[in-house]
């Protein structure tokens, strides 16, 4: 994005950043005594780290502010782009979906106060990052927050009913510790969170990953929806498949006190829908999927890309348990045919 672009819309949010704090009922946010810390490199003093509680603070209202502004459907040039460059990982096709399944008018949200998990990352950390938890239109939602040039939202994902978060492991300091991608006290290390989600969406309780997650809506209970699908389409003269992949998503992982992990990652689903005999046979586009596709039905093939993003707790490896998903957010990013 051109500097001048990015400028001005900061300037905007900055503008009608009190404004909008009216609005919601929310006071700038106050840093909370939560972060995380590597535990593989001695700890640095505050003094010394990449990114601070406070630092932490700022960025969340700069970007939560800046992205309503965004939301309010204007005649400002290139809005769509400003908007994609808060964001990074899965927060990016979700970001794309949204303005355009809404033409250009996405739904707004309003934030409460965030708690802060912020790593105590040293100084020269390439690529620090931290999460936040904070009500979104009055749901608690998770979020991580990403750094690279600079700072933008990677996920979000909104705690499922009766869950809630678990208790994240401090430092003297009230920072957290990061967990490492090859972490082998946990029961599933982070960076095989993603992988072992996946297969247990396709394949349920008769994979090899059973038991390694709980059933539920986003686990087993899609495995049986994908099954009931596949052999509906079959006897209607269609083949089906829905399929899951980590692709290339960063993964962020917190300790919990307890030795467990808090694990935040996303995954794709690409389902495909294809007609096997004559060009009588019609594919329905589904309406979540009109926004991308002007006919009600194809004659040959359908392809839905899906971006989802998730929060689950692994136990500790001595206490092994299935892990549960307790946070989720995702939709429609993409969809064609013929």
């Amino acid at each position: 994005m051109r500097a001048y672009g990015r400028r001005k819309v900061l300037a905007l949010a900055a503008g009608v950043l009190a404004a909008a704090t009216a609005c919601t009922g929310n006071s700038p946010a106050e840093p909370s005594k939560a972060a995380a810390t590597s535990s593989a490199s001695p700890s640095p003093s505050v003094a010394e780290q990449a990114v601070t509680l406070d630092e932490a603070a700022k960025v969340f209202n700069e970007i939560t502010v800046t992205d309503d502004t965004l939301r309010v459907k204007s005649d400002l040039q290139g809005r769509l782009a400003l908007a994609v460059d808060l964001t990074t990982g899965g927060q990016t096709q979700l970001t794309v979906a949204a303005y355009l399944a809404a033409d250009y008018a996405p739904p707004r949200y309003r934030w409460g106060p965030p708690t802060l998990y912020v790593p105590k990352f040293p100084a020269g950390e390439r690529a620090p990052w931290f999460s936040a938890l904070a009500t979104r239109n009055g749901s608690p939602t998770l979020l991580t927050f990403a750094k690279s040039d600079r700072w933008r939202l990677s996920s979000a994902a909104q705690l499922l009913s009766g869950q809630k978060t678990p208790e994240v492991e401090l430092d003297a300091d009230g920072y957290a510790t990061t967990v490492a991608p090859d972490d082998k006290t946990v029961t599933i290390s982070p960076q095989f969170m993603g992988p072992v989600h996946a297969s247990v969406a396709e394949t349920g309780s008769a994979g090899v990953t059973a038991g390694l997650l709980a059933a539920g809506p986003y686990t087993t209970d899609v495995a049986e929806q994908i099954a009931s699908l596949r052999e509906k389409a079959k006897n209607d003269g269609f083949s089906y498949d829905s399929i899951f992949s980590a692709d290339n998503y960063p993964v962020y992982a917190l300790r919990t006190k307890g030795g467990g992990a808090l694990i935040q990652y996303s995954l794709s689903r690409t389902t495909s829908t294809t007609t096997k005999t004559a060009e009588d046979d019609y594919i329905p586009v589904p309406e979540q999927a009109q926004w991308a596709i002007t006919s009600p039905v194809l004659r040959r093939s359908l392809k839905l890309i899906e971006t989802h993003q998730y929060a689950t707790v692994v136990p500790p490896l001595k206490a092994p348990a299935a892990a549960a998903v307790i946070a989720h957010d995702g939709a429609l990013t993409r969809a064609s045919g013929q």
